[in-house]
């Protein structure tokens, strides 16, 4: 049977949202949903929360995931499961993503390379929010050239053949963003592409990967 996750709560005097979350963890913890429940008044102990670099709560640590703000029993329930088996961090991206914390996310990908797979499900992900793809989009700038994108350029070799156009499109500028020449053998074909914008997009890297 698999350990069911532990969670971190810290709370402060006077925080409007606090008592929910701790109520509904307490309950959850009472239903066998969590095996233990530590609570953190960060007023009484303002260096747990330095050494946690938590700014503002109620912020929740539940297994892998780090939480800020309001969380609802449903909300915290499907962390629950995400958490009992996380090996796809998408959700948990996007979700520090749409809050700003874009480089939490960076921070991650560099610390377990496997999680840049949770960046490509955004990519290729209909639902994925806007300001998830943008940030996807910046973290990868931000690795152009590392050995970690080299990695991925099969990876991204197949996503530049996606039948939807958008998804070509970024893959071919992360191919660029490679600067890695084994990269071009996946570019030429979209010079080809249907789509203004792919071909657009495979030259411009083209481009950037000749004058490396």
């Amino acid at each position: 049977m698999n350990q069911k996750p532990s969670a971190l709560l810290l709370i402060a005097t006077g925080c409007q949202h606090c008592p929910a979350v701790l109520q509904n963890l307490s309950e959850l913890v009472k239903e066998g949903r969590l095996s233990s429940l530590e609570v953190v008044n960060i007023v009484e102990d303002p260096e747990r929360a330095r050494e946690l670099n938590v700014r503002s709560v109620p912020w929740v640590k539940l297994g892998p995931f780090e939480l800020l703000g309001m969380k609802t029993r449903g909300e915290l329930e499907q962390w629950i499961e995400k958490a009992e088996s996380p090996d796809d961090m998408s959700d948990y991206f996007e979700e520090l993503m749409t809050s700003g914390e874009i480089n939490k996310v960076q921070q991650l990908v560099e610390e377990s390379p496997d999680h840049i797979q949770a960046l490509f499900n955004i990519m290729t992900n209909p639902k994925s929010s806007l300001s998830a793809r943008i940030g996807v989009g910046a973290i990868i700038e931000e690795l152009a050239g590392s050995e970690l994108l080299v990695k991925q350029i099969g990876t991204l070799g197949k996503l530049s053949q996606h039948d939807n156009p958008q998804i070509r499109n970024d893959a071919c500028y992360y191919l660029g963003l490679s600067h890695d020449k084994s990269a071009v053998d996946y570019l030429r074909p979209r010079l080809e592409d249907e789509n203004s914008d792919v071909r657009e997009a495979a030259e411009d890297a083209l481009e950037t990967l000749e004058h490396l």
